[in-house]
């Protein structure tokens, strides 16, 4: 009886940190090259932010080139704003010599307007196309 207790036991308290800390979005920023421990990948979970999401622009802006506070980026998920499109308007307007910070385009994002769209008619008014 004892050894099928522990193996149940053991069975549940693997499922209980596989759901507590976040193996997946680790693992993909470790691959890419984002430093994010496990831990903070918890903590994230327990605010209510999804890891994925925060991991999935600290990815996309790393391979771009920028430098992104993990922190703002949680920050400005929890005040509801759009992190992925922010991070997007941030790379095309890297790309496109465009000057923008996080601070800018989160207080765009924030005010209600699609900032992502706001700079790609910027390039495209850069461009000359229109």
């Amino acid at each position: 009886m004892e050894p099928i207790f522990i193996i149940v036991f053991g069975v549940v308290v693997l499922f209980v940190l596989l759901f507590l800390f976040p193996i997946t979005p680790w693992f993909q920023a470790l691959i890419s090259g984002v430093r994010i421990s496990l831990v903070r990948l918890m903590l994230m979970r327990w605010r209510k932010v999804p890891p994925s999401i925060i991991v999935m622009a600290m990815i996309a802006g790393t391979k771009a080139g920028l430098e992104l506070d993990v922190d703002a980026l949680e920050a400005h998920y929890l005040v509801k704003g759009d992190v992925l499109k922010v991070v997007n308007a941030l790379i095309l307007a890297s790309k496109a010599n465009i000057p923008l910070d996080f601070k800018t385009a989160a207080a765009i994002d924030l005010a209600g307007n699609d900032v992502f769209e706001a700079v790609q008619k910027l390039v495209n008014t850069k461009n000359g196309i229109i």
